[in-house]
C-alpha cells in the first residue's frame, strides 16, 4: 500500500475511533442524569398529584364520638380534597362496629402511644399524625382537631380558606402571667423565645416538616416540661422547698409554639388558633375546672350561640396588649372554623341546623353488637 493510501486508512480509523469515544461519553451522561433524576427527593420532582388536599388530624382517646357530625361533613367534599388520620388508643382499630361513619374505616395510624393529658406523650401523638401525614405529598395543609371538636361551615368554605392563606394558624403568646417556663430549659430555649398557646394548631406543610424534623427541642420539653399532678396541688411547703419549684408546665399549650419562635417563623404565621373553646371561669387559682374548656351542651348549641361564634373577627391578647385581627391575604375573615368542647346532644343540634352538610337521622343509630 502506497504511503499515501496508508495515511488515510489511518485518518479513517482515527476518526472512527473519535466518533466512538464521543457515542459512548453522550451515553454515560445520559446515563448519569437519569441515575440522579430517579435518586432526587420527590419534593424537587414533578408532582403526581394536582389537587392540594387538607389533612384533618383526628386526636382521641378512643373513638370518635361525633363521628355522625364529621360524616355529614366529608360528605360534602371530593374525596380528592382532603385526608383523614386518627391517633387513637394503640391497637384500637376503625371499622363498622366501632364508628358510624365508613370515612374513618382504617384512618387509624399504625404507630399510636398511650396519652396523657399535661404529659409530653400528647406531642408525641401529634407529631407522629403529622409525620404519617406528611408521606402524602398531596397534603399541603395539617389541621389538628380533638375528638369533642365539630366544624361551624360546610367542606368548601373552610376548604377554600385554608387554601386562600399560604400561613399556618398558630395560636402563639408571650404569657408573663404564669410561670411555666421551667429554668433547666436555658440556654437551649431561652426565656425570650418561649411561647405559649392553644393546642389546636393549622400548618402548612413546610412547618409540618419543621414539627417532625425537631430533634432538639421536643427532647427538652420531655425532660422539662411537666404538669404538677394534682396530688401536689394545695399542699403547704416551705418557701426554699423543692415542691414549690415545680412548675406546672403543659407541654401541649407550648411546643409548637416555641418550636416555631426558635426557627424564626412566626412572620409565616397568624399567632391565632381556628378553633374556639370557652373556658371555665373561676378565681381560685387552684380550682382545676380552670385548666379545662367548658363543654357544650344542648341549650349552648343554639342557633344564635354559633351565630355569635362565627361573627367573632379578632382576638385580645391581654398579656400582650395585642388584637390580632383575623384575615387571610389581608382580607378580614372569621376567627374560627371550628368549636370545642361538644356533647353528642349540642353537636346533634348544629348538625340538624344544617351547619355542616345534610341531617340524617339515621346516622345517630348504632349498634355495636
Amino acid at each position: 500500500m502506497s504511503p499515501k493510501r496508508r495515511g488515510a486508512a489511518i485518518r479513517h480509523r482515527l476518526w472512527l475511533g473519535l466518533q466512538l469515544v464521543l457515542s459512548i461519553s453522550v451515553l454515560a451522561c445520559v446515563l448519569a442524569l437519569l441515575r440522579i433524576h430517579s435518586r432526587a427527593p420527590v419534593s424537587v420532582l414533578e408532582p403526581t398529584w394536582r389537587t392540594p388536599k387538607v389533612a384533618f388530624l383526628f386526636l382521641a382517646r378512643t373513638d370518635l364520638p361525633l363521628d355522625f357530625v364529621w360524616h355529614a361533613f366529608f360528605q360534602n367534599a371530593e374525596e380528592e380534597n382532603y385526608s383523614i388520620y386518627i391517633h387513637s388508643k394503640p391497637r384500637f382499630v376503625f371499622d363498622r362496629y366501632t364508628t358510624r361513619s365508613a370515612f374513618f374505616y382504617g384512618r387509624q395510624i399504625k404507630r399510636s402511644v398511650k396519652v396523657s393529658w399535661g404529659e409530653s406523650s400528647m406531642i408525641e401523638a401529634e407529631r407522629r399524625l403529622l409525620a404519617a401525614a406528611l408521606e402524602d405529598p398531596a397534603n399541603q395543609r395539617f389541621v389538628l382537631v380533638s375528638d369533642s371538636c365539630v366544624p361551624l361551615y360546610n367542606f368548601s368554605y373552610i376548604y377554600s380558606y385554608l387554601m386562600s392563606s399560604s400561613r399556618s394558624f398558630v395560636d402563639s403568646f408571650l404569657d408573663q402571667k404564669e410561670e411555666q417556663y421551667q429554668p433547666k430549659m436555658s440556654p437551649t430555649i431561652p426565656r425570650a423565645k418561649w411561647r405559649k398557646g392553644s393546642q389546636w394548631i393549622t400548618l402548612i406543610r413546610k412547618h409540618a416538616e419543621v414539627v417532625i424534623a425537631d430533634n432538639v427541642i421536643f427532647p427538652i420539653f420531655r425532660r422539662h416540661c411537666k404538669r404538677v399532678l394534682e396530688s401536689d396541688i394545695g399542699k403547704k411547703h416551705t418557701a426554699k422547698s423543692a415542691a414549690e419549684k415545680k412548675r406546672n408546665c403543659i407541654p401541649d399549650e407550648h411546643y409548637t409554639q416555641t418550636l416555631l419562635s426558635m426557627k424564626d417563623l412566626e412572620h409565616e404565621v397568624e399567632r391565632r388558633t381556628l378553633t374556639y373553646t370557652a373556658w371555665n371561669q373561676s378565681s381560685n387559682l387552684m380550682d382545676t375546672k380552670t385548666w379545662h374548656p367548658k363543654t357544650f351542651e344542648y341549650a349552648d348549641a343554639s342557633p344564635q350561640s354559633i351565630k355569635e361564634i362565627k361573627k367573632i373577627n379578632h382576638v385580645f391578647y391581654e398579656t400582650e396588649y395585642r388584637t390580632e385581627w383575623c384575615q387571610c391575604n389581608d382580607t378580614l375573615v372569621p376567627c374560627f372554623l371550628f368549636a370545642r368542647k361538644f356533647s353528642r346532644s349540642a353537636a346533634t343540634r348544629i348538625l340538624s341546623e344544617g351547619l355542616v352538610g345534610p341531617f340524617d337521622a339515621a346516622a345517630l343509630l348504632f349498634n355495636s353488637s
